[in-house]
């Protein structure tokens, strides 16, 4: 998949790739949505390999909603972007699934002051606990998600989900050293369900210097190659 992205300002990273990984475990279908689509990565994918998805998008920054639109173009992807912010999209109960990597750097993270970069790494714009009462919202009775988070922020998560009716019932801690604590966490969420949790190996990024296979094998898959342009 070829993925046009700006020059300066935020772009994709592994995040962004061992998400795709993550929801593809489950096979996802029907009405999607993709939350702060940027460059529209994680939908695309989802979107090329699950030909049962329907994929639509909602980015609040303008530069990101043009590229989306110009890689969904150029990869040949059914696509329907809305511009605005993402705690005012509806109708309601409308989606079967919702998949996001969202801005999740807390207040005490050093910030940066570059506008776009502020807006698409910080979770200020989006609140825990707001942007998960929307998800559930914007899902159907039987809904499904999948998102990726800040690991140090599990337990809010897991709190925000109950209180909105999202049970937590697939979980998976990424490391990017066999000895060093989680910094990501990936979450399969599942509207109005009693599900037990289960909790996947912890997914490994680095053996040495080198991805490990699990990673790499994620990398193959997607097959990802970005071009760096002007805005």
């Amino acid at each position: 998949m070829l993925l046009y992205q700006p020059d300066e300002g935020y772009c994709y990273n592994s995040d962004s790739i061992l998400l795709y990984g993550f929801i593809s475990l489950f096979s996802p279908k029907g009405r999607t949505l993709d939350v702060g689509a940027g460059c529209g990565i994680v939908g695309l994918l989802i979107a090329r390999d699950f030909p049962g998805v329907e994929l639509e998008a909602v980015e609040k920054q303008d530069v990101y909603a043009q590229f989306a639109r110009r890689n969904a173009q150029v990869n040949g992807i059914a696509y329907t972007l809305y511009e605005g912010d993402f705690l005012e999209h509806g109708p309601h109960g409308s989606y079967d699934w919702i998949v996001s990597n969202p801005p999740f750097y807390h207040e005490g993270v050093s910030r940066s002051v570059h506008p776009m970069l502020h807006q698409a790494r910080y979770n200020v714009h989006l609140p825990i606990g707001a942007f998960i009462a929307k998800i559930s919202k914007l899902l159907k009775s039987d809904g499904e998600a999948a998102i990726c988070y800040d690991a140090r922020q599990f337990v809010q998560l897991c709190a925000a989900c109950e209180s909105s009716g999202l049970r937590v019932v697939d979980v998976q801690f990424v490391h990017s050293k066999e000895d060093r604590p989680s910094t990501l966490v990936m979450l399969h969420l599942k509207k109005n369900s009693r599900s037990l949790l289960n909790v996947l190996s912890p997914l490994i990024t680095l053996e040495g210097e080198r991805y490990s296979p699990a990673v790499q094998a994620i990398y193959d898959k997607a097959k990802a190659h970005s071009i760096k342009c002007p805005i």
